[in-house]
């Protein structure tokens, strides 16, 4: 055999063994959508990334995933979070695991690097304990990247960006920013260093490097979550005048606001051409998905809006629920499971808005159906 047919033979051989790898790589699910889901966030989305740290933060402990087929994992709901949900609603077979166990090629199918009492900012939910903050979060995909990286040789590299472009990312954060720093004045002296509108837009600063950092790390299809309608939680009506139970603290849901608009006019930068070329960024109105279910929740079938479903107190918000608390038995009439978080209930309705809604109000400009066929 000559020399020049051994090189053909060895570069079909090559050829075939990157195909092989390729395919070991993408291979996916006939039913899932797209090949990964990488989600950062808060307690909102958090399923156990703060279980082995010392914090106060933490859901690993009954009630907490009463509801959930593999007990309490960590996640601060009785059973599903809102992005296990998206998970489901996306095809994935299996939900997202937490970062903190999770590695090799089960990061293909995305990982969870949310968590509990985390925000924007570095200093916030300092006052709960240890946490990973936003940019610990960004840091921690960068490893990930670095070992996914693993799997692609030389010009496999590109393969890596085309991986990680079809790829789904989930970013909620800025409650804490409010709850657990601007407005916890004896612990934090932010609102004493920045008035509500230049806090929020210090906030969207800040936000707008960690997602351009995303971006720079191989994301394209990127959902940001806006602050819900905090100010009418149980642990603010709790705390909030006491002669008025179903009164909200709008002096926080104004702050919100002011972030929420900030975050949607960076959205529509973002998606400007040539801002970050290739990048597409939905916008999801946590605060008027909210409200709406507080609103109307008798019309979406809920009977108590006003009330956590395990916690101690006037709404059941003054103390969130405690180990082995005794819950509510028609969880599926609460809005909000505890002091803080809604039930899986309310998280269905929530996940079902933001992947298939048609009204801008709730998925701007379009919602995660349509980013997912783009």
């Amino acid at each position: 055999m000559s020399n020049s047919s051994r090189f053909v033979m060895w570069v079909v051989f090559a050829f075939s063994l990157w195909c092989l790898t390729a395919c070991k790589v993408y291979s996916q699910p006939n039913n899932q959508q797209v090949p990964g889901f990488f989600i950062f966030g808060d307690s909102l989305v958090d399923n156990g990334n703060n279980n082995g740290i010392l914090s106060l933060a933490r859901a690993n402990y009954m009630p907490y995933g009463i509801d959930f087929p593999q007990g309490a994992t960590g996640r601060f709901t009785n059973g599903r979070t809102f992005v296990d949900i998206l998970a489901q609603l996306l095809g994935f077979p299996n939900y997202i695991p937490p970062y903190a166990r999770t590695g090799g090629r089960a990061l293909f199918q995305g990982a969870n690097y949310a968590s509990g009492a985390s925000g924007i900012r570095d200093e916030t939910g300092n006052n709960l304990g240890d946490h990973m903050s936003m940019n610990q979060q960004v840091d921690h995909f960068a490893t990930t990247v670095q070992q996914l990286r693993r799997y692609f040789r030389g010009d496999n590299i590109n393969a890596l960006a085309a991986y990680l472009s079809k790829c789904i990312f989930y970013c909620g954060l800025g409650s804490n920013d409010y709850l657990n720093n601007y407005f916890m004045t004896d612990y934090y002296p932010t609102s004493s260093q920045y008035t509500p509108k230049a806090y929020a837009a210090s906030l969207i600063q800040d936000y707008s490097k960690q997602l351009a950092g995303l971006y720079k790390l191989g994301a394209r299809k990127v959902v940001v979550a806006g602050v819900g309608q905090i100010g009418c939680i149980p642990y603010q009506l709790a705390r909030y005048n006491g002669n008025s139970s179903n009164r909200c603290n709008e002096e926080i849901n104004s702050a919100i606001v002011l972030f929420n608009t900030g975050l949607k006019r960076l959205v529509d930068q973002f998606n400007k051409r040539g801002q970050l070329p290739g990048a597409k960024f939905v916008y999801l109105d946590s605060f008027e998905s909210s409200k709406d279910l507080v609103q109307n929740a008798k019309t979406y079938g809920f009977e108590v809006a006003d009330k956590g479903c395990c916690g101690v107190g006037r709404n059941n918000g003054q103390i969130t629920c405690l180990p082995l608390q005794t819950p509510c038995d028609n969880r599926q009439k609460y809005v909000f499971w505890d002091a803080f978080h809604p039930t899986e209930a309310a998280n269905i309705l929530f996940a079902k808005k933001a992947y298939s809604s048609k009204s801008k109000s709730y998925a701007y400009p379009i919602n995660i159906q349509q980013l997912v066929m783009l």
